[in-house]
Protein backbone atom coordinates (compact mmCIF):
# COMPACT_ATOMS: atom_id res chain seq x y z
CA UNK A 1 0.00 0.00 0.00
CA UNK A 2 1.20 3.64 -1.09
CA UNK A 3 2.15 5.73 2.52
CA UNK A 4 3.40 8.87 1.20
CA UNK A 5 3.29 10.42 4.60
CA UNK A 6 4.15 7.34 6.46
CA UNK A 7 6.11 8.51 9.78
CA UNK A 8 4.18 11.49 9.98
CA UNK A 9 2.88 12.05 13.45
CA UNK A 10 -0.28 14.49 13.05
CA UNK A 11 -2.27 15.67 16.49
CA UNK A 12 -5.99 16.71 15.28
CA UNK A 13 -8.05 18.52 17.62
CA UNK A 14 -11.09 19.44 15.15
CA UNK A 15 -14.68 18.77 15.79
CA UNK A 16 -17.69 18.48 12.77
CA UNK A 17 -15.76 18.79 9.52
CA UNK A 18 -12.94 21.09 8.40
CA UNK A 19 -10.20 20.35 11.01
CA UNK A 20 -11.19 16.61 10.74
CA UNK A 21 -11.51 16.70 6.61
CA UNK A 22 -7.64 18.00 6.98
CA UNK A 23 -6.37 15.12 9.58
CA UNK A 24 -8.58 12.36 7.06
CA UNK A 25 -6.59 13.80 3.86
CA UNK A 26 -3.42 13.43 5.45
CA UNK A 27 -4.32 10.38 7.45
CA UNK A 28 -5.26 8.63 3.76
CA UNK A 29 -2.02 9.66 2.77
CA UNK A 30 -0.24 7.43 5.42
CA UNK A 31 -0.06 9.55 7.70
CA UNK A 32 -0.28 8.80 12.07
CA UNK A 33 -3.07 11.04 12.94
CA UNK A 34 -4.02 10.73 16.91
CA UNK A 35 -7.29 12.47 17.26
CA UNK A 36 -7.57 14.51 20.44
CA UNK A 37 -11.56 14.98 21.63
CA UNK A 38 -13.02 16.31 24.75
CA UNK A 39 -13.77 12.93 27.42
CA UNK A 40 -16.86 11.72 27.54
CA UNK A 41 -19.00 13.53 24.09
CA UNK A 42 -15.61 13.94 21.99
CA UNK A 43 -16.41 15.25 18.69
CA UNK A 44 -19.83 16.54 18.78
CA UNK A 45 -20.13 15.19 15.16
CA UNK A 46 -19.78 12.03 16.84
CA UNK A 47 -23.40 12.23 18.27
CA UNK A 48 -25.78 10.17 17.25
CA UNK A 49 -29.42 8.30 18.22
CA UNK A 50 -28.31 7.94 21.43
CA UNK A 51 -24.37 6.84 20.46
CA UNK A 52 -21.53 8.56 19.36
CA UNK A 53 -20.55 6.89 16.12
CA UNK A 54 -22.76 8.99 13.81
CA UNK A 55 -22.51 8.56 9.66
CA UNK A 56 -21.12 11.96 9.83
CA UNK A 57 -18.17 11.59 12.29
CA UNK A 58 -17.35 8.35 10.11
CA UNK A 59 -17.29 10.37 6.71
CA UNK A 60 -14.15 12.49 7.98
CA UNK A 61 -12.50 10.29 10.85
CA UNK A 62 -11.35 7.19 8.87
CA UNK A 63 -7.30 6.09 9.23
CA UNK A 64 -7.22 7.85 13.05
CA UNK A 65 -7.25 7.06 15.93
CA UNK A 66 -8.66 8.45 19.55
CA UNK A 67 -7.59 10.30 22.78
CA UNK A 68 -9.19 11.96 25.23
CA UNK A 69 -7.76 14.56 26.72
CA UNK A 70 -9.01 18.13 28.72
CA UNK A 71 -6.12 20.45 28.52
CA UNK A 72 -7.80 23.35 30.67
CA UNK A 73 -6.76 20.36 33.30
CA UNK A 74 -2.34 20.45 33.81
CA UNK A 75 -2.48 16.65 33.63
CA UNK A 76 -4.13 16.34 30.36
CA UNK A 77 -1.98 19.26 29.38
CA UNK A 78 1.43 17.68 30.40
CA UNK A 79 -0.05 14.76 28.16
CA UNK A 80 -0.61 16.61 24.93
CA UNK A 81 2.85 18.14 25.55
CA UNK A 82 4.55 15.10 25.87
CA UNK A 83 2.39 14.20 22.21
CA UNK A 84 3.68 17.15 20.87
CA UNK A 85 7.53 16.30 21.43
CA UNK A 86 7.28 13.49 18.55
CA UNK A 87 4.50 15.07 16.33
CA UNK A 88 5.10 16.68 13.12
CA UNK A 89 1.19 18.79 12.56
CA UNK A 90 -0.94 20.16 14.67
CA UNK A 91 -4.63 20.96 13.47
CA UNK A 92 -7.37 22.47 15.03
CA UNK A 93 -10.30 24.53 13.94
CA UNK A 94 -11.70 26.63 16.65
CA UNK A 95 -13.11 30.64 16.71
CA UNK A 96 -10.39 32.80 17.22
CA UNK A 97 -9.27 32.84 20.91
CA UNK A 98 -10.07 29.43 22.06
CA UNK A 99 -7.00 27.49 21.31
CA UNK A 100 -5.04 30.41 23.90
CA UNK A 101 -8.06 29.35 26.47
CA UNK A 102 -7.27 25.67 26.22
CA UNK A 103 -3.69 25.97 25.69
CA UNK A 104 -2.89 24.64 22.36
CA UNK A 105 -2.40 28.39 21.13
CA UNK A 106 0.38 28.44 18.22
CA UNK A 107 2.96 30.53 20.08
CA UNK A 108 2.94 27.82 22.75
CA UNK A 109 3.28 25.36 20.51
CA UNK A 110 5.42 25.92 18.26
CA UNK A 111 7.76 26.98 21.25
CA UNK A 112 7.95 23.90 22.41
CA UNK A 113 8.37 22.27 19.09
CA UNK A 114 9.84 24.33 16.64
CA UNK A 115 9.60 21.59 13.65
CA UNK A 116 5.76 21.88 14.45
CA UNK A 117 3.36 22.90 11.40
CA UNK A 118 0.61 23.93 13.08
CA UNK A 119 -3.03 24.44 10.96
CA UNK A 120 -5.42 26.89 12.44
CA UNK A 121 -8.58 27.13 10.39
CA UNK A 122 -11.13 30.00 11.29
CA UNK A 123 -14.26 31.06 10.01
CA UNK A 124 -13.32 34.22 8.69
CA UNK A 125 -9.87 34.70 9.31
CA UNK A 126 -8.18 35.40 12.32
CA UNK A 127 -8.50 39.45 12.35
CA UNK A 128 -11.11 41.57 11.10
CA UNK A 129 -14.18 42.89 11.35
CA UNK A 130 -15.81 39.50 11.09
CA UNK A 131 -13.25 37.71 12.92
CA UNK A 132 -15.64 36.29 15.79
CA UNK A 133 -18.23 35.70 13.46
CA UNK A 134 -19.92 32.03 14.03
CA UNK A 135 -19.59 30.49 10.34
CA UNK A 136 -20.65 27.04 9.06
CA UNK A 137 -20.97 25.77 5.84
CA UNK A 138 -23.80 27.58 4.36
CA UNK A 139 -22.55 31.18 5.86
CA UNK A 140 -19.30 30.95 3.92
CA UNK A 141 -20.93 29.67 0.91
CA UNK A 142 -23.60 32.32 1.32
CA UNK A 143 -20.59 35.09 2.44
CA UNK A 144 -17.95 33.88 -0.39
CA UNK A 145 -20.74 34.24 -3.50
CA UNK A 146 -20.53 30.94 -3.99
CA UNK A 147 -24.29 29.96 -2.71
CA UNK A 148 -25.99 32.17 -5.46
CA UNK A 149 -24.42 30.74 -7.86
CA UNK A 150 -26.57 27.23 -6.77
CA UNK A 151 -29.63 28.94 -6.42
CA UNK A 152 -32.73 28.36 -8.08
CA UNK A 153 -34.14 31.53 -8.83
CA UNK A 154 -37.74 30.44 -9.21
CA UNK A 155 -37.56 28.43 -5.77
CA UNK A 156 -34.49 29.03 -4.07
CA UNK A 157 -33.37 26.81 -0.85
CA UNK A 158 -29.70 25.72 0.06
CA UNK A 159 -29.09 22.22 -1.54
CA UNK A 160 -26.27 20.17 -1.90
CA UNK A 161 -23.84 18.88 0.48
CA UNK A 162 -21.27 20.90 2.91
CA UNK A 163 -18.97 22.13 0.21
CA UNK A 164 -17.41 24.67 2.22
CA UNK A 165 -16.47 22.46 5.00
CA UNK A 166 -14.62 20.13 3.12
CA UNK A 167 -12.77 22.09 0.68
CA UNK A 168 -11.65 24.24 3.67
CA UNK A 169 -10.33 21.02 5.13
CA UNK A 170 -8.51 20.17 1.96
CA UNK A 171 -7.17 23.52 1.48
CA UNK A 172 -5.26 23.47 5.31
CA UNK A 173 -3.87 19.83 4.35
CA UNK A 174 -2.52 21.33 0.95
CA UNK A 175 -1.08 24.06 2.86
CA UNK A 176 0.37 21.34 5.56
CA UNK A 177 2.55 19.46 2.65
CA UNK A 178 4.03 22.83 1.53
CA UNK A 179 4.86 23.92 4.59
CA UNK A 180 6.44 19.97 5.54
CA UNK A 181 7.93 20.10 2.10
CA UNK A 182 9.67 23.48 2.93
CA UNK A 183 10.73 21.83 6.41
CA UNK A 184 13.09 19.81 4.51
CA UNK A 185 14.75 22.52 3.83
CA UNK A 186 15.22 24.81 6.77
CA UNK A 187 13.92 22.30 9.84
CA UNK A 188 11.21 24.99 11.00
CA UNK A 189 7.57 24.78 11.03
CA UNK A 190 5.40 27.12 9.94
CA UNK A 191 1.76 28.72 11.33
CA UNK A 192 -0.94 27.54 8.13
CA UNK A 193 -3.98 29.31 8.62
CA UNK A 194 -6.66 29.42 6.46
CA UNK A 195 -10.37 30.08 6.91
CA UNK A 196 -13.67 29.14 5.17
CA UNK A 197 -14.44 32.31 4.03
CA UNK A 198 -11.32 32.99 1.94
CA UNK A 199 -10.97 29.14 0.85
CA UNK A 200 -14.34 29.22 -0.50
CA UNK A 201 -13.59 32.71 -2.42
CA UNK A 202 -10.97 30.83 -3.62
CA UNK A 203 -12.86 27.99 -4.26
CA UNK A 204 -15.16 30.33 -6.43
CA UNK A 205 -12.26 31.67 -8.72
CA UNK A 206 -14.23 31.51 -11.38
CA UNK A 207 -16.60 33.90 -10.06
CA UNK A 208 -14.15 36.30 -9.19
CA UNK A 209 -11.84 36.15 -12.26
CA UNK A 210 -15.35 37.12 -14.83
CA UNK A 211 -16.02 40.23 -12.46
CA UNK A 212 -12.35 41.34 -12.42
CA UNK A 213 -11.59 40.36 -15.57
CA UNK A 214 -14.39 41.07 -17.62
CA UNK A 215 -16.83 43.09 -15.53
CA UNK A 216 -18.91 40.15 -15.59
CA UNK A 217 -21.41 39.00 -12.44
CA UNK A 218 -22.04 35.39 -13.06
CA UNK A 219 -25.50 33.74 -11.78
CA UNK A 220 -26.90 30.44 -11.61
CA UNK A 221 -27.27 29.31 -15.36
CA UNK A 222 -23.54 31.64 -16.43
CA UNK A 223 -21.58 28.06 -16.26
CA UNK A 224 -24.02 25.66 -17.49
CA UNK A 225 -25.46 28.47 -20.38
CA UNK A 226 -21.38 28.95 -21.54
CA UNK A 227 -20.60 24.89 -20.77
CA UNK A 228 -23.69 24.10 -22.72
CA UNK A 229 -24.74 21.62 -20.16
CA UNK A 230 -28.11 20.20 -19.82
CA UNK A 231 -30.05 17.47 -17.60
CA UNK A 232 -32.94 15.92 -19.23
CA UNK A 233 -35.64 13.50 -17.51
CA UNK A 234 -36.04 10.55 -19.30
CA UNK A 235 -39.35 7.91 -20.18
CA UNK A 236 -38.83 6.10 -17.08
CA UNK A 237 -38.54 9.42 -14.61
CA UNK A 238 -34.44 9.08 -14.34
CA UNK A 239 -32.36 11.56 -15.02
CA UNK A 240 -29.81 12.10 -17.87
CA UNK A 241 -26.61 14.83 -18.07
CA UNK A 242 -25.01 16.17 -21.11
CA UNK A 243 -22.28 18.61 -21.18
CA UNK A 244 -21.71 19.27 -24.89
CA UNK A 245 -18.82 22.02 -24.69
CA UNK A 246 -17.79 23.89 -27.74
CA UNK A 247 -16.36 21.28 -30.29
CA UNK A 248 -19.16 20.75 -33.51
CA UNK A 249 -18.95 17.05 -33.64
CA UNK A 250 -20.60 16.80 -29.95
CA UNK A 251 -23.61 18.53 -31.81
CA UNK A 252 -23.42 16.90 -35.31
CA UNK A 253 -23.42 13.42 -33.17
CA UNK A 254 -26.31 14.17 -30.98
CA UNK A 255 -28.51 15.58 -33.51
CA UNK A 256 -27.74 11.61 -35.27
CA UNK A 257 -28.60 10.61 -31.65
CA UNK A 258 -32.12 12.31 -31.27
CA UNK A 259 -32.72 11.29 -34.84
CA UNK A 260 -33.22 15.21 -35.58
CA UNK A 261 -30.42 15.06 -38.70
CA UNK A 262 -31.98 19.04 -39.22
CA UNK A 263 -31.85 19.97 -36.01
CA UNK A 264 -28.54 22.25 -36.32
CA UNK A 265 -30.09 24.24 -39.23
CA UNK A 266 -32.12 25.60 -36.41
CA UNK A 267 -31.45 29.57 -35.61
CA UNK A 268 -31.23 28.39 -32.09
CA UNK A 269 -28.46 25.75 -32.60
CA UNK A 270 -26.54 27.25 -35.83
CA UNK A 271 -23.60 27.75 -33.33
CA UNK A 272 -22.39 27.92 -29.74
CA UNK A 273 -22.91 31.82 -29.46
CA UNK A 274 -26.87 30.84 -30.62
CA UNK A 275 -27.14 28.30 -28.26
CA UNK A 276 -25.98 30.13 -25.40
CA UNK A 277 -27.95 32.76 -26.15
CA UNK A 278 -31.23 30.63 -26.71
CA UNK A 279 -29.90 28.43 -24.33
CA UNK A 280 -33.98 27.83 -22.93
CA UNK A 281 -35.39 27.22 -26.47
CA UNK A 282 -32.67 24.07 -27.11
CA UNK A 283 -33.94 22.92 -23.49
CA UNK A 284 -37.45 23.19 -25.00
CA UNK A 285 -36.65 21.23 -28.02
CA UNK A 286 -34.66 18.65 -26.44
CA UNK A 287 -37.09 18.06 -23.51
CA UNK A 288 -39.91 15.88 -25.11
CA UNK A 289 -37.47 14.49 -27.67
CA UNK A 290 -35.50 12.63 -24.17
CA UNK A 291 -38.70 12.18 -22.69
CA UNK A 292 -39.55 9.53 -25.71
CA UNK A 293 -36.86 6.72 -24.42
CA UNK A 294 -35.60 5.26 -21.36
CA UNK A 295 -32.22 6.76 -19.82
CA UNK A 296 -29.89 3.17 -20.40
CA UNK A 297 -31.56 3.33 -24.11
CA UNK A 298 -29.75 7.08 -24.44
CA UNK A 299 -26.99 6.45 -22.05
CA UNK A 300 -26.07 3.71 -25.16
CA UNK A 301 -26.94 5.65 -28.04
CA UNK A 302 -25.01 8.61 -26.86
CA UNK A 303 -22.38 6.71 -25.57
CA UNK A 304 -21.99 5.33 -29.01
CA UNK A 305 -22.02 8.35 -30.82
CA UNK A 306 -19.11 9.75 -28.77
CA UNK A 307 -21.88 12.78 -26.76
CA UNK A 308 -20.69 13.26 -23.38
CA UNK A 309 -23.51 12.09 -21.40
CA UNK A 310 -23.96 10.38 -17.93
CA UNK A 311 -26.81 9.30 -15.90
CA UNK A 312 -27.26 11.50 -13.07
CA UNK A 313 -26.71 8.43 -10.56
CA UNK A 314 -27.30 8.01 -7.10
CA UNK A 315 -25.03 6.64 -5.01
CA UNK A 316 -26.08 3.24 -4.81
CA UNK A 317 -25.73 3.38 -8.99
CA UNK A 318 -22.62 5.16 -8.77
CA UNK A 319 -20.96 1.96 -6.71
CA UNK A 320 -22.90 -0.59 -9.01
CA UNK A 321 -21.49 0.82 -11.91
CA UNK A 322 -19.22 -1.41 -13.72
CA UNK A 323 -16.36 1.56 -13.75
CA UNK A 324 -16.59 1.65 -9.78
CA UNK A 325 -16.18 -1.41 -9.54
CA UNK A 326 -13.16 -1.60 -12.35
CA UNK A 327 -11.50 1.06 -9.75
CA UNK A 328 -12.01 -0.63 -6.85
CA UNK A 329 -14.01 2.48 -5.59
CA UNK A 330 -15.78 1.26 -2.51
CA UNK A 331 -12.86 -0.54 0.57
CA UNK A 332 -14.48 -1.64 4.08
CA UNK A 333 -12.54 -2.93 6.93
CA UNK A 334 -14.16 -4.46 10.46
CA UNK A 335 -15.84 -1.63 12.20
CA UNK A 336 -16.50 -1.66 15.69
CA UNK A 337 -20.31 -2.14 15.03
CA UNK A 338 -20.10 -4.12 11.89
CA UNK A 339 -18.83 -3.56 8.40
CA UNK A 340 -17.09 -0.17 7.73
CA UNK A 341 -17.18 0.78 4.11
CA UNK A 342 -16.35 3.87 2.42
CA UNK A 343 -15.18 5.92 -0.33
CA UNK A 344 -10.86 5.16 -1.19
CA UNK A 345 -8.27 8.44 -1.96
CA UNK A 346 -8.84 9.48 -5.19
CA UNK A 347 -4.86 9.60 -5.70
CA UNK A 348 -2.65 6.80 -6.92
CA UNK A 349 1.07 6.67 -6.80
CA UNK A 350 2.94 4.87 -9.50
CA UNK A 351 -0.15 3.26 -10.36
CA UNK A 352 -0.61 1.66 -7.19
CA UNK A 353 -3.96 3.17 -5.32
CA UNK A 354 -4.45 2.27 -1.18
CA UNK A 355 -7.04 -0.14 -0.93
CA UNK A 356 -6.67 -0.70 2.70
CA UNK A 357 -8.78 1.36 5.26
CA UNK A 358 -9.31 1.60 9.12
CA UNK A 359 -12.55 2.38 10.67
CA UNK A 360 -13.01 5.36 12.64
CA UNK A 361 -11.86 5.32 16.47
CA UNK A 362 -14.37 4.59 18.99
CA UNK A 363 -14.12 7.88 21.32
CA UNK A 364 -11.31 7.23 23.49
CA UNK A 365 -10.23 3.76 21.89
CA UNK A 366 -6.22 4.46 22.10
CA UNK A 367 -5.68 5.87 25.56
CA UNK A 368 -4.19 2.91 26.24
CA UNK A 369 -1.48 2.53 23.99
CA UNK A 370 -0.81 5.92 23.83
CA UNK A 371 -1.77 7.74 27.19
CA UNK A 372 -1.35 4.59 28.73
CA UNK A 373 -4.85 5.02 30.60
CA UNK A 374 -7.60 2.86 30.91
CA UNK A 375 -9.55 2.87 27.15
CA UNK A 376 -12.70 4.52 26.66
CA UNK A 377 -15.44 3.14 24.67
CA UNK A 378 -19.13 4.35 22.87
CA UNK A 379 -22.21 3.04 23.68
CA UNK A 380 -23.85 1.75 20.04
Amino acid sequence: MVLPLAGVTVLEMGTFITGPAAGMMLADLGADVIKIEQTGTGDPFRAFRGGLYSPHFQTYNRNKKSVTLDTRSPADLAALDTLLADADVFIQNFRPGVAARLGVDPARLMTRNSRLVYASISGFGASGPDRDRPAFDTVAQAASGFLRLLLNPGKPRVVGPAIADAMTGFYAAQGVLAALFERQKTGRGRLVETSMFEAMAHFNLDDFTHLLSDGQTMGPYSRPHVSQSYVFQCADGLWLALHMSSPPKFWENLSVAVDQPDMLAQPAFANRDARIAHYEDVVDFLAPIFASRSRAEWCDRLTQLEVPNAPVATSAEVLASPQAEHLGLMVSAPGPFGEFRTIRSPLSFDGERATTVTAPPLLGADNGSILGRAEQTAAE
